[in-house]
């Protein structure tokens, strides 16, 4: 029986050609019966993934970076908690799978799962697996009834992703280097309007002043020029959420933990430092409004989140 498929395309994303997607499709065209959607807008993904898995589609593919995967990812899980019985695993046998080519610059989710970071490679592996039928399920965090499938986070690191969407919009390049000039400009921001914030875990008192905090699905965190960004080592998607956050954002703070996160072991540590894996949830509440950033995609500004833990939510092949 052959599968149909829809392959989501973002044109923009970094590390994609008009050549190279010709070949990845012809490629899964040859083994499934292929829709093609290639992104036009923000959201675009979301709404064309809800109307195929609304038309009964099997299997979802995407060929972009981690933005596309988070849009295909809320459009297969738009109405989720609305559906009926689930399986004891938490799976949902009536949704599709998803299957992700890396295509953008850093590809954390695809990497996440273990897929070569070459595209061609990676459309090879995942029809061997359908081959297979090879899959694996995995949890996700859910905020502000968004779906997210790596990291989200409040404070300096968003403020930086929000930055650098305008700039994007303005026709500049996303690039690294960017990045880090727009993380040491809202460093600085930062330093002369320190954020305050207070975190909550269950069966634990409030964590308050609280500076930054991430929350992870998985582990790395992000990657940074291909090296890994480790705050929460012991994350996995099927472990809960892990809470990483600061007290402190000076200098001699930040320095060291940036040693830490980008080590091979990724041990961050120290008396300004606050970690803890495992947790079903984690609410993060500011007296003033602080930017909200879902698996890199700038979400508006919150004084109040709650990020949730959802085992089983997806089934990906792998």
């Amino acid at each position: 029986m052959v599968v149909r498929a829809l392959l989501v395309v973002n044109p923009r994303a970094t590390s994609t050609t008009p050549a190279g997607r010709d070949v990845l499709t012809h490629a899964l065209a040859s083994e499934l019966k292929l829709d093609v959607l290639e992104t036009r807008y923000r959201g675009h993904a979301a709404e064309a993934t809800a109307a195929a898995c609304a038309a009964g589609i099997e299997l979802v593919i995407t060929l972009g970076g981690d933005g596309t995967v988070n849009e295909v990812v809320n459009g297969m899980l738009v109405d989720r908690e609305a559906t009926g019985p689930r399986r004891p695993d938490g799976s949902d046998p009536d949704r599709p799978a998803l299957a992700v080519v890396p295509g953008g610059s850093a590809n954390v989710f695809a990497r996440a799962l273990g897929m070569p970071r070459d595209p061609v490679e990676a459309t090879g592996a995942i029809l061997a697996a359908l081959e297979r039928r090879s899959t694996r399920l995995v949890g996700l965090g859910r905020a502000d009834d968004r779906w997210f499938t790596f990291n989200a986070g409040m404070g300096w690191d968003a403020a930086v992703v929000a930055a650098v969407e305008q700039q994007r919009a303005s026709g500049r390049e996303a690039s690294p280097l960017r990045y880090a000039g727009t993380a040491v400009a809202e460093y600085l921001r930062q330093r002369r309007h320190p954020a305050a914030m207070t975190v909550e875990v269950p069966g634990a008192g409030p964590l308050q002043d609280i500076r930054l905090a991430f929350v992870s699905n998985t582990d790395p965190w992000t990657f940074l020029s291909g090296k890994a960004v480790r705050t929460n080592p012991g994350a996995t998607f099927g472990a809960g959420l892990a809470l990483f956050a600061m007290r402190d954002l000076g200098l001699p703070t930040v320095a060291r933990t940036l040693r830490h996160i980008l080590s091979p072991d990724g041990d961050p540590h120290g008396r300004n430092i606050l970690r803890q894996d495992a947790v079903p949830s984690v609410r993060i509440r500011s007296t003033e409004p602080l930017a909200l950033q879902l698996d890199g995609d700038h979400l508006g500004s919150r004084t109040d989140v709650e990020f949730v833990s959802v085992p089983g939510a997806l089934r990906v092949v792998v």
